[in-house]
């Protein structure tokens, strides 16, 4: 049984295989077309993926697309008519790319895949839900899911229980989470969709002393954690931007301009919005635990990115384990809505051991192999080292001890926004100065913007006071206090002079409150990858590396070979490492840098 899931036309489309009920490929779109956030209907991704499962589209039983359009288009029409006559703008753009495109879902598939078959829906938070749970290590959990918005809902909580899971309860627009991060994320000057990462980034440099004014004035939040929005502050429902001058003036100014001077203010306001966040989460999180009774929780949706919650919510809420799907967003609703179908709509039985989970790592994408590498590495005339396994692993740890920054490239592609070592850039994190190398040599991005740690999961408590797993990067956990330093200074010093400060024996990767968002790895799932880390912490006695994106600002993750070769030569990268080939700066034909990746940065 070959089931497709799809999910487009929003932002960040994808495609996964379900082959039996196993997840054989994942990837999104812009991975292959190289279109950041790429909406496009993933024709490229579907087509991997019938490779990767060794099909064509005629051995395809199910296709199966991740929301539901009509009731979608509902409520398009309905927020219109309420909001009338102001939300004429709205309407006047949004309808007619509904009316040629978005409503004509099974014509588009069949016309681009030139498929015959069955074509399914499932509703957005179904689909979020189902890949909360169907691929988690648990045989019953409660699932929750927050978002912007999908058809109706904005955040759902229910039970899986083998093959069956059923929404309990939900939130219903304009009412959202989702959209209140992203109102901030909008009014601080960066991009919604992309930008709230910066938000939860920046949160730390700042106070919280606007929480009891959005809780005041913003939102009516109650103890289970709903709440309804005041609409007065948000033009979301009835114009093209997410704030309104009301909002500019309970803030005192209107949004900062995008690539503008970061003040004091902005970096007040992300830790409010940061500190809301977590305790609507935290207040969810509670009440989900007292209907349903389960000691454990799945969680996906867009917020479910938030890994600052989702750390205090293992930390301080009622459940005992915690899985996050990794690829949270709606390209994870392409896998959800797959597994939806083969477990609850088909009933096929559901098998897991309580301990691993049937995600693979994330690592679903396309991969390379060594003689593929080599046939690219000969054409374009490119100077390499070959290396055995065991021998790159030290080579490369003794570059990391020199000071090093490596593009690290191996395996299979990633599914989700986070590298989690096959596309990855990676540097020694006991270095100060590499976080803001990083951030402007060789990422052109922000440097206020933190780097996360990968660690060997046997001795992550040692370094972080975390006592659980999280391969997929998604919890933030303080530094143990054992390994800070310089706590007086770090009390003095404010906004960006925090960067300045040595904050533990891992600076590069201890953001200026003493956390980290950390990445546990387990030999199993990546050998290599964690042989490498094994090399460097015998070298050094730390088990932990950078571990950042394979990209820079405004580009999605490598996915090539050529990718990864084009972003190494147009940034400050100092050596390479394709499979088994390790690639020098030093030795390579100097190609002309690409202006429009180096952005510089008036920040502090």
């Amino acid at each position: 049984m070959n089931i497709l899931g799809i999910s487009c036309f929003y932002h960040d489309s994808a495609a996964c295989l379900v082959q039996d009920g196993k997840i054989v490929a994942a990837v999104e779109e812009e991975r292959l077309s190289r279109k950041k956030h790429d909406s496009r209907f993933p024709l490229q991704a579907v087509e991997w993926c019938l490779n990767e499962g060794k099909i064509t589209v005629k051995d395809v039983d199910i296709v199966v697309f991740y929301d539901k359009p009509w009731i979608k288009f509902e409520r398009i029409l309905k927020t219109s008519l309420t909001y009338a006559p102001s939300g004429i703008r709205q309407f006047i753009q949004a309808v007619p790319l509904w009316l040629k495109q978005k409503l004509w879902i099974p014509e588009i598939i069949r016309k681009e895949l030139n498929y015959k078959g069955r074509i399914l829906f499932v509703e957005h938070h179904e689909s979020h839900a189902a890949s909360a749970f169907y691929p988690s290590p648990f045989k019953e959990a409660a699932v929750l899911t927050m978002d912007g918005v999908g058809e109706w809902d904005t955040a759902s909580f229910g039970v899986g229980s083998g093959n069956k899971l059923d929404i309990v309860s939900d939130l219903r627009f304009p009412h959202s989470l989702g959209l209140l991060y992203s109102a901030f994320t909008y009014y601080c000057g960066f991009k919604v969709n992309s930008g709230e990462y910066k938000l939860m980034g920046l949160a730390p440099y700042g106070e919280p002393k606007y929480v009891d004014l959005i809780l005041n004035e913003l939102m009516d939040l109650k103890e289970d954690g709903s709440f309804k929005l005041n609409l007065n502050y948000f033009s979301y429902c009835n114009g093209l931007k997410m704030t309104n001058a009301k909002f500019d003036k309970l803030f005192d100014g209107p949004c900062r301009k995008s690539e503008s001077r970061i003040t004091q203010r902005e970096m007040d306001i992300a830790a409010s919005i940061q500190r809301v966040t977590e305790e609507v989460v935290l207040r969810m999180g509670s009440h989900v635990h007292k209907v349903t009774g389960k000691d454990k929780l799945c969680l996906a949706g867009g917020v479910a990115l938030n890994c600052v919650a989702n750390g205090r919510l293992l930390r301080e809420g009622p459940f005992k384990k915690i899985w996050i799907q990794p690829a949270s967003g709606d390209a994870g609703g392409a896998l959800g809505a797959a597994l939806f179908v083969w477990y609850k709509y088909l009933g096929n039985s559901r098998s897991v051991d309580g301990v691993n989970d049937l995600q693979g790592a994330s690592l679903l994408g396309p991969y390379y192999s060594d003689d593929e590498i080599s046939k690219f590495l000969e054409k374009e005339e490119i100077v390499f080292n070959k290396f055995t396994g065991d021998e790159l692993a030290n080579v490369v740890a003794d570059l990391l001890i020199q000071g090093n920054v490596i593009g690290w490239f191996q395996g299979r592609l990633e599914f989700g926004p986070r590298a989690l070592g096959s596309r990855s850039i990676i540097g020694d994190p006991r270095n100060l100065e590499m976080q803001s190398k990083m951030n402007l040599k060789i990422k052109y991005r922000e440097s206020f913007r933190p780097f996360a740690p990968s660690v060997l999961q046997e001795k992550a408590s040692e370094w972080f006071d975390l006592n659980e797993e999280s391969p997929y990067m998604l919890l933030v956990s303080p530094i143990r206090e054992s390994k800070r330093k310089n706590i007086l200074e770090e009390n003095s010093a404010k906004g960006f002079d925090k960067l300045k400060v040595k904050r533990s024996e891992i600076p590069a990767v201890t953001h200026v409150d003493y956390s980290a968002r950390v990445q546990t790895v387990k030999r199993k799932d990546n050998p290599l990858y964690y042989d490498l880390i094994n090399a460097f912490y015998k070298k050094t006695g730390c088990p932990v590396i950078i571990n950042t994106s394979f990209n820079v600002r405004g580009e999605p993750l490598v996915a090539s070979p050529e990718d990864a070769f084009r972003c190494f030569m147009r940034t400050e990268m100092d050596y390479l490492v394709l499979g088994n080939f390790l690639l020098n700066k030093k030795d390579q034909k100097k190609i002309e840098k690409d202006s429009s990746w180096q952005q510089q940065f008036e920040l502090d």
